[in-house]
C-alpha cells in the first residue's frame, strides 16, 4: 500500500535523521526539525522557527524550490482525518489573509494527523 499510496501522492512520515542529513544545511542556528513528511519526490518539514516545503522539479529532480513559511504568517489551517472509504488525511494552510488554502497536501493512513495539527496549533497559537 505504502508504493499505491506514494503514486496517488499522499505524504509519508520521515526520520528526523534522514531529514535533518538530507537537509540540515536549510536550517538556521537554534532551529530544529520537529517532523518531516515525503511525498514521492517532494518533502515538507516542519522546524521550531517555520515550514519548509522542498519541491523537486523537472525529470531528474535536480532542480530544487524550497519554500520557507514563517508560522506567524499562516492565518488558519485544517486537518482532516481518513475515513473508512477515504484512505488519506489533508492538511491546507492559508497563509495571511487569502481566501483560499495556499498549501494542501494529503497524508496516507500511517502518519498521524493529530501530531501534524499539535505540531501547527503549537507554533501558531503559541
Amino acid at each position: 500500500m505504502g508504493l499505491f499510496s506514494s503514486l496517488l501522492g499522499n505524504a509519508g512520515a520521515v526520520s528526523k535523521q534522514d531529514l535533518e542529513k538530507d537537509y540540515g544545511q536549510l536550517l538556521t542556528e537554534n532551529e530544529s526539525i520537529e517532523i518531516g513528511f515525503k511525498l514521492v519526490r517532494d518533502t515538507f518539514i516542519f522546524t521550531s522557527k517555520r515550514l519548509i516545503l522542498v519541491d523537486k522539479q523537472g525529470l531528474t529532480g535536480r532542480k530544487v524550490e524550497y519554500l520557507s513559511v514563517g508560522y506567524k504568517s499562516i492565518s488558519r489551517f485544517s486537518v482532516e482525518t481518513a475515513g473508512s472509504f477515504d484512505l488519506e488525511a489533508e492538511l491546507k494552510i492559508w497563509i495571511s489573509s487569502e481566501q483560499h488554502p495556499s498549501i494542501s497536501k494529503k497524508f496516507n493512513k500511517s502518519v498521524n494527523v493529530y501530531d501534524v495539527q499539535k505540531v501547527l496549533a503549537q507554533h501558531i497559537l503559541g
